[in-house]
């Protein structure tokens, strides 16, 4: 079966004082090529979790990750990762980061120039290709980060809160190379977000996860990605069904806060 399936994922974190904390607990789902699916939930809820275990950082204590019929058992360069920050190698100028998975794959200058340069342009970045990362903003140092992923191909983009830091204008218009990169290159897509407006506009599937045990609380199908692509964003929000499943999604998260909120005052 090709694409990414999670397969019944359980993960227990086990404490020095002999507790634990269940962390997941029997997520399933499976992904198609090409989909683009946003994790949304309040903190403790396990979307992190869920994504280092897709990426292989982490083995589940039950399940399994399936990646077009092979079992996942550690990182590889069909999954890419996006981290919140874009840890990019401060001594390198921006083009060297980009081709840095190619170039340590062995490929030569020839194999991979012309797939660089595409991608500079694409992420506008083909005017800072010499500059050093520290000289550019949060918002171009992320852009990097997505280019240098792009660059080894995977098949799979694991983003975690890749846009978090950047202020509303640079994030509005990371958003919008999102989905323009989605749309271009056909990748699958996981993005990890604590913004409900962001996980709206990215995911034409959005899950919500509950927590204590992390788990698959609700999961929407939507159309505000794909009505995004090459669009004004602001204008995608004031389709009438986004202010309306924004709120939905608001109060179901506030509920479970409330709730969390509930129980550490009762443990009290």
């Amino acid at each position: 079966m090709t694409g990414l399936s999670i397969e019944n994922i359980s993960m227990r974190f086990d404490l020095p004082n002999g507790s634990s904390v269940q962390a997941l607990k029997n997520v399933s789902l499976h992904l198609n090529e090409g989909e683009l699916m946003s994790v949304l939930g309040p903190s403790g809820c396990g979307k992190t979790t869920l994504l280092n275990i897709v990426a292989g950082f982490l083995a589940p204590t039950e399940g399994q990750v399936v990646m077009n019929g092979h079992k996942v058992t550690g990182p590889a360069a069909e999954r890419g990762m996006v981290f919140q920050q874009g840890a990019l190698f401060e001594w390198m100028d921006v083009r060297s980061n980009v081709s840095f998975g190619p170039r340590m794959e062995g490929q030569r200058p020839s194999q991979y120039d012309a797939h660089v340069d595409h991608l500079l342009n694409v992420t506008g970045l083909r005017d800072f290709k010499d500059k050093a990362i520290y000289e550019l903003s949060g918002g171009m140092q992320q852009r990097v980060a997505l280019a240098r992923c792009l660059a080894n191909d995977p098949d799979v983009i694991l983003m975690d809160e890749p846009l978090g830091a950047l202020d509303a204008l640079t994030r509005e218009k990371m958003q919008g190379l999102v989905l323009k990169l989605w749309k271009e290159t056909g990748k699958t897509i996981i993005l990890i977000t604590h913004s409900v407006e962001e996980a709206l506009l990215l995911g034409e599937r959005l899950l919500v996860m509950a927590p204590r045990p992390g788990r698959i609380h609700k999961e929407y199908n939507l159309p505000f990605a794909d009505l995004g692509v090459g669009a004004d964003l602001r204008e995608v929000k004031k389709h009438p069904d986004y202010a309306r499943t924004r709120e939905e999604i608001l109060e179901m998260i506030w509920d479970m806060e409330e709730e969390i909120m509930g129980r550490a005052e009762a443990a009290q």
